[in-house]
Protein backbone atom coordinates (compact mmCIF):
# COMPACT_ATOMS: atom_id res chain seq x y z
CA UNK A 1 0.00 0.00 0.00
CA UNK A 2 1.93 2.92 -1.42
CA UNK A 3 1.22 6.58 -2.19
CA UNK A 4 -1.40 5.48 -4.70
CA UNK A 5 -3.49 4.16 -2.39
CA UNK A 6 -3.12 6.66 0.06
CA UNK A 7 -4.04 9.15 -2.24
CA UNK A 8 -6.69 7.50 -3.45
CA UNK A 9 -8.31 7.07 0.12
CA UNK A 10 -7.42 10.74 0.97
CA UNK A 11 -9.80 11.84 -2.23
CA UNK A 12 -12.28 10.10 -1.57
CA UNK A 13 -12.55 10.89 2.36
CA UNK A 14 -12.27 14.50 1.15
CA UNK A 15 -15.29 13.73 -1.21
CA UNK A 16 -17.21 12.47 1.46
CA UNK A 17 -16.89 15.34 3.77
CA UNK A 18 -17.20 17.71 0.57
CA UNK A 19 -20.86 16.25 0.27
CA UNK A 20 -21.87 16.05 3.66
CA UNK A 21 -21.00 19.72 4.13
CA UNK A 22 -23.13 20.27 1.23
CA UNK A 23 -25.97 18.28 2.74
CA UNK A 24 -25.68 20.63 5.36
CA UNK A 25 -26.47 23.90 3.63
CA UNK A 26 -29.19 22.36 0.87
CA UNK A 27 -32.34 23.33 1.18
CA UNK A 28 -35.05 21.18 1.80
CA UNK A 29 -37.23 20.07 -1.05
CA UNK A 30 -40.38 21.01 0.58
CA UNK A 31 -39.39 24.71 1.34
CA UNK A 32 -40.94 27.19 -0.43
CA UNK A 33 -38.82 29.21 -3.19
CA UNK A 34 -41.58 30.90 -4.19
CA UNK A 35 -45.25 31.68 -4.92
CA UNK A 36 -47.20 32.49 -8.27
CA UNK A 37 -50.95 33.37 -7.69
CA UNK A 38 -53.56 34.70 -9.88
CA UNK A 39 -55.30 38.44 -9.26
CA UNK A 40 -58.68 36.67 -9.64
CA UNK A 41 -60.98 34.31 -7.48
CA UNK A 42 -62.94 32.31 -8.18
CA UNK A 43 -66.37 33.07 -8.50
CA UNK A 44 -67.95 29.76 -7.08
CA UNK A 45 -71.17 30.01 -5.35
CA UNK A 46 -72.68 26.08 -6.49
CA UNK A 47 -68.60 24.92 -4.82
CA UNK A 48 -68.10 23.09 -8.45
CA UNK A 49 -64.42 24.74 -9.06
CA UNK A 50 -63.50 23.81 -5.80
CA UNK A 51 -64.61 19.87 -6.10
CA UNK A 52 -62.81 19.96 -9.23
CA UNK A 53 -59.52 21.49 -8.12
CA UNK A 54 -60.29 18.91 -5.24
CA UNK A 55 -60.31 15.71 -7.74
CA UNK A 56 -57.27 17.68 -9.66
CA UNK A 57 -55.11 17.32 -6.10
CA UNK A 58 -56.22 13.81 -5.66
CA UNK A 59 -54.79 12.95 -9.49
CA UNK A 60 -51.30 14.51 -9.15
CA UNK A 61 -50.72 13.23 -5.81
CA UNK A 62 -51.20 9.65 -6.84
CA UNK A 63 -49.56 10.17 -9.99
CA UNK A 64 -46.48 11.95 -8.50
CA UNK A 65 -46.39 8.02 -6.29
CA UNK A 66 -45.57 6.88 -10.02
CA UNK A 67 -43.73 9.66 -11.98
CA UNK A 68 -41.85 12.81 -11.60
CA UNK A 69 -44.00 13.99 -14.25
CA UNK A 70 -47.65 14.58 -14.94
CA UNK A 71 -50.42 16.88 -16.59
CA UNK A 72 -54.00 16.47 -16.51
CA UNK A 73 -57.59 18.06 -16.48
CA UNK A 74 -60.08 17.83 -14.51
CA UNK A 75 -63.82 18.50 -14.87
CA UNK A 76 -65.63 19.55 -18.07
CA UNK A 77 -66.86 22.93 -19.62
CA UNK A 78 -66.51 26.23 -18.03
CA UNK A 79 -65.38 24.42 -14.45
CA UNK A 80 -62.08 22.26 -15.70
CA UNK A 81 -58.89 22.53 -14.61
CA UNK A 82 -55.55 22.06 -15.79
CA UNK A 83 -52.54 20.84 -13.93
CA UNK A 84 -49.50 19.37 -13.70
CA UNK A 85 -46.80 19.04 -11.30
CA UNK A 86 -43.04 18.24 -11.89
CA UNK A 87 -40.63 16.59 -9.63
CA UNK A 88 -36.73 18.09 -9.79
CA UNK A 89 -34.39 15.50 -12.03
CA UNK A 90 -32.88 13.62 -8.66
CA UNK A 91 -35.41 12.98 -6.51
CA UNK A 92 -36.53 9.44 -5.73
CA UNK A 93 -40.68 8.74 -6.25
CA UNK A 94 -40.95 8.76 -2.93
CA UNK A 95 -39.13 11.75 -2.33
CA UNK A 96 -41.08 13.08 -5.09
CA UNK A 97 -44.48 12.12 -3.81
CA UNK A 98 -44.18 13.64 -0.30
CA UNK A 99 -42.86 17.08 -2.38
CA UNK A 100 -46.11 16.92 -4.00
CA UNK A 101 -48.01 16.17 -1.11
CA UNK A 102 -47.55 19.77 0.65
CA UNK A 103 -48.42 21.92 -2.82
CA UNK A 104 -52.17 21.71 -2.43
CA UNK A 105 -52.33 22.47 1.24
CA UNK A 106 -49.90 25.29 0.76
CA UNK A 107 -51.27 27.00 -2.76
CA UNK A 108 -54.87 27.08 -0.63
CA UNK A 109 -52.84 28.71 2.31
CA UNK A 110 -50.68 31.06 0.31
CA UNK A 111 -53.17 31.35 -2.68
CA UNK A 112 -56.52 31.15 -1.48
CA UNK A 113 -59.07 29.57 -4.38
CA UNK A 114 -57.51 31.95 -7.23
CA UNK A 115 -58.32 31.00 -10.59
CA UNK A 116 -54.76 29.94 -11.10
CA UNK A 117 -51.57 29.35 -9.22
CA UNK A 118 -48.05 28.00 -8.76
CA UNK A 119 -45.94 27.10 -5.48
CA UNK A 120 -42.40 26.00 -6.04
CA UNK A 121 -40.33 24.38 -3.52
CA UNK A 122 -37.03 23.16 -3.70
CA UNK A 123 -37.73 19.68 -4.83
CA UNK A 124 -41.25 20.10 -7.01
CA UNK A 125 -43.53 22.62 -8.28
CA UNK A 126 -47.40 22.26 -8.83
CA UNK A 127 -49.24 25.00 -11.09
CA UNK A 128 -52.57 25.13 -12.48
CA UNK A 129 -55.36 27.22 -14.04
CA UNK A 130 -58.86 27.40 -14.35
CA UNK A 131 -60.55 26.69 -18.59
CA UNK A 132 -59.65 29.92 -20.37
CA UNK A 133 -57.60 31.26 -18.31
CA UNK A 134 -54.51 33.52 -20.23
CA UNK A 135 -51.23 31.21 -20.36
CA UNK A 136 -47.99 32.78 -19.53
CA UNK A 137 -45.34 32.69 -22.10
CA UNK A 138 -43.13 29.69 -21.65
CA UNK A 139 -39.84 31.70 -21.43
CA UNK A 140 -41.47 34.32 -19.01
CA UNK A 141 -39.07 35.32 -16.30
CA UNK A 142 -41.56 34.50 -12.78
CA UNK A 143 -38.77 34.67 -10.78
CA UNK A 144 -35.17 34.91 -10.16
CA UNK A 145 -32.74 34.94 -7.05
CA UNK A 146 -29.40 36.46 -7.02
CA UNK A 147 -26.57 36.35 -4.32
CA UNK A 148 -25.68 39.72 -2.32
CA UNK A 149 -21.73 38.60 -2.87
CA UNK A 150 -20.41 39.48 -6.15
CA UNK A 151 -17.41 37.63 -7.74
CA UNK A 152 -14.18 39.38 -7.63
CA UNK A 153 -10.66 38.96 -9.37
CA UNK A 154 -10.14 37.44 -12.90
CA UNK A 155 -11.93 34.23 -14.54
CA UNK A 156 -15.35 34.22 -12.82
CA UNK A 157 -17.56 35.14 -16.47
CA UNK A 158 -15.46 32.51 -18.71
CA UNK A 159 -15.87 29.75 -15.96
CA UNK A 160 -19.80 30.69 -15.43
CA UNK A 161 -20.23 30.96 -19.03
CA UNK A 162 -18.49 27.35 -19.88
CA UNK A 163 -20.48 25.89 -16.85
CA UNK A 164 -24.16 27.37 -18.22
CA UNK A 165 -23.13 25.90 -21.33
CA UNK A 166 -22.87 22.65 -20.16
CA UNK A 167 -26.52 22.93 -18.72
CA UNK A 168 -27.31 23.67 -22.55
CA UNK A 169 -25.54 20.66 -23.93
CA UNK A 170 -26.77 18.65 -20.91
CA UNK A 171 -30.41 19.33 -21.49
CA UNK A 172 -30.33 18.95 -25.33
CA UNK A 173 -29.91 14.90 -25.27
CA UNK A 174 -33.37 14.81 -24.51
CA UNK A 175 -33.47 14.29 -20.83
CA UNK A 176 -34.36 18.10 -19.67
CA UNK A 177 -32.27 17.94 -17.10
CA UNK A 178 -28.66 18.60 -16.33
CA UNK A 179 -26.88 19.19 -12.90
CA UNK A 180 -22.70 19.28 -13.02
CA UNK A 181 -20.19 21.46 -12.34
CA UNK A 182 -16.94 22.94 -13.87
CA UNK A 183 -14.06 24.95 -12.18
CA UNK A 184 -15.65 25.68 -8.78
CA UNK A 185 -18.91 26.53 -10.49
CA UNK A 186 -22.14 23.89 -9.77
CA UNK A 187 -24.43 24.25 -12.37
CA UNK A 188 -28.08 22.68 -12.41
CA UNK A 189 -30.95 23.03 -14.96
CA UNK A 190 -34.35 21.41 -16.18
CA UNK A 191 -37.51 21.84 -18.50
CA UNK A 192 -41.08 21.11 -17.85
CA UNK A 193 -41.42 17.96 -18.99
CA UNK A 194 -42.83 17.89 -22.14
CA UNK A 195 -40.78 20.02 -23.43
CA UNK A 196 -39.35 18.96 -26.86
CA UNK A 197 -35.35 19.45 -26.84
CA UNK A 198 -35.05 22.21 -29.06
CA UNK A 199 -37.33 23.98 -27.12
CA UNK A 200 -35.85 22.98 -23.72
CA UNK A 201 -32.33 24.02 -25.28
CA UNK A 202 -34.03 27.78 -26.22
CA UNK A 203 -36.12 28.29 -23.00
CA UNK A 204 -32.58 27.42 -21.03
CA UNK A 205 -30.48 29.60 -23.28
CA UNK A 206 -33.26 32.19 -22.45
CA UNK A 207 -32.82 31.46 -18.66
CA UNK A 208 -28.83 32.17 -19.18
CA UNK A 209 -28.99 35.34 -20.59
CA UNK A 210 -31.58 36.25 -17.70
CA UNK A 211 -29.50 35.32 -15.27
CA UNK A 212 -26.39 37.33 -17.18
CA UNK A 213 -28.73 40.70 -17.24
CA UNK A 214 -30.52 40.31 -13.68
CA UNK A 215 -27.55 38.83 -11.27
CA UNK A 216 -24.47 40.14 -12.99
CA UNK A 217 -21.41 39.04 -11.56
CA UNK A 218 -23.54 37.36 -8.50
CA UNK A 219 -21.48 34.27 -7.34
CA UNK A 220 -24.89 32.48 -6.60
CA UNK A 221 -28.04 32.90 -8.93
CA UNK A 222 -31.50 31.21 -9.34
CA UNK A 223 -33.75 31.97 -12.38
CA UNK A 224 -37.16 30.43 -13.00
CA UNK A 225 -38.77 30.65 -16.12
CA UNK A 226 -42.49 29.03 -16.95
CA UNK A 227 -41.03 26.28 -18.28
CA UNK A 228 -37.57 26.07 -17.61
CA UNK A 229 -35.37 27.20 -14.30
CA UNK A 230 -31.56 27.04 -13.86
CA UNK A 231 -29.14 27.55 -11.20
CA UNK A 232 -25.71 27.59 -10.12
CA UNK A 233 -23.14 28.17 -7.52
CA UNK A 234 -19.53 29.55 -7.62
CA UNK A 235 -16.98 28.63 -4.71
CA UNK A 236 -13.55 29.96 -5.44
CA UNK A 237 -12.27 29.31 -1.72
CA UNK A 238 -14.24 25.39 -1.51
CA UNK A 239 -17.43 24.99 -0.12
CA UNK A 240 -18.32 26.65 3.19
CA UNK A 241 -17.16 24.17 5.92
CA UNK A 242 -20.13 25.79 8.30
CA UNK A 243 -23.35 23.90 8.94
CA UNK A 244 -26.25 26.50 8.64
CA UNK A 245 -29.46 24.21 8.86
CA UNK A 246 -30.47 21.07 11.04
CA UNK A 247 -32.39 18.21 10.47
CA UNK A 248 -30.31 16.93 7.57
CA UNK A 249 -28.60 14.35 9.56
CA UNK A 250 -30.43 11.57 7.66
CA UNK A 251 -30.60 12.92 4.62
CA UNK A 252 -26.56 13.05 4.79
CA UNK A 253 -26.43 9.98 5.77
CA UNK A 254 -28.02 8.61 2.91
CA UNK A 255 -25.90 10.81 0.61
CA UNK A 256 -22.57 9.62 1.80
CA UNK A 257 -24.28 5.71 1.11
CA UNK A 258 -24.68 7.46 -2.47
CA UNK A 259 -21.69 8.68 -2.96
CA UNK A 260 -20.30 5.17 -1.56
CA UNK A 261 -22.18 3.92 -4.84
CA UNK A 262 -20.51 5.81 -7.14
CA UNK A 263 -23.63 8.31 -7.27
CA UNK A 264 -21.36 11.56 -7.02
CA UNK A 265 -23.61 13.98 -8.82
CA UNK A 266 -25.93 14.45 -5.94
CA UNK A 267 -23.12 16.64 -4.29
CA UNK A 268 -23.45 18.65 -7.39
CA UNK A 269 -27.43 18.91 -6.85
CA UNK A 270 -27.29 19.81 -3.72
CA UNK A 271 -24.18 22.66 -4.19
CA UNK A 272 -26.39 24.18 -6.55
CA UNK A 273 -29.19 24.36 -3.97
CA UNK A 274 -27.39 26.20 -1.60
CA UNK A 275 -27.99 29.63 -3.49
CA UNK A 276 -31.18 30.09 -1.15
CA UNK A 277 -29.39 30.84 1.50
CA UNK A 278 -27.18 34.06 1.00
CA UNK A 279 -29.74 35.74 -1.80
CA UNK A 280 -31.46 38.81 -3.46
CA UNK A 281 -35.15 37.77 -4.17
CA UNK A 282 -37.40 39.41 -6.52
CA UNK A 283 -40.84 39.91 -6.39
CA UNK A 284 -42.73 40.06 -10.34
CA UNK A 285 -46.31 41.01 -10.83
CA UNK A 286 -48.10 40.82 -14.59
CA UNK A 287 -51.23 41.50 -15.82
CA UNK A 288 -52.82 38.45 -14.55
CA UNK A 289 -50.52 37.01 -11.42
CA UNK A 290 -48.54 38.16 -8.72
CA UNK A 291 -44.96 36.27 -7.90
CA UNK A 292 -43.36 36.30 -4.70
CA UNK A 293 -41.28 34.18 -2.13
Amino acid sequence: MGPAWFSNSFSLLFLILSLYTILSFSTDQTNMVFKGCANQKFQDPSGAYSQTLDSLYDTLIAQSATSKFYKTTSGQGQTAIFGLFQCRGDLNTADCNDCVKTTPKMADRLCGKTIAARVQLGGCYMRYEVSGFKEVSGTELLYKICGSTQASGAGFGDRLDTALGEIVKGVGNGNGYYAGGYESVYVLGQCEGDLGSNDCVQCVKNAIQNAKSECGYSISAQIYLQDCYISYSYYPNGVPRKSVSSGTKQNTQRTIAMVLGGLVAVGLIMACLLVIKSAVKKKSKSKFYTYNG
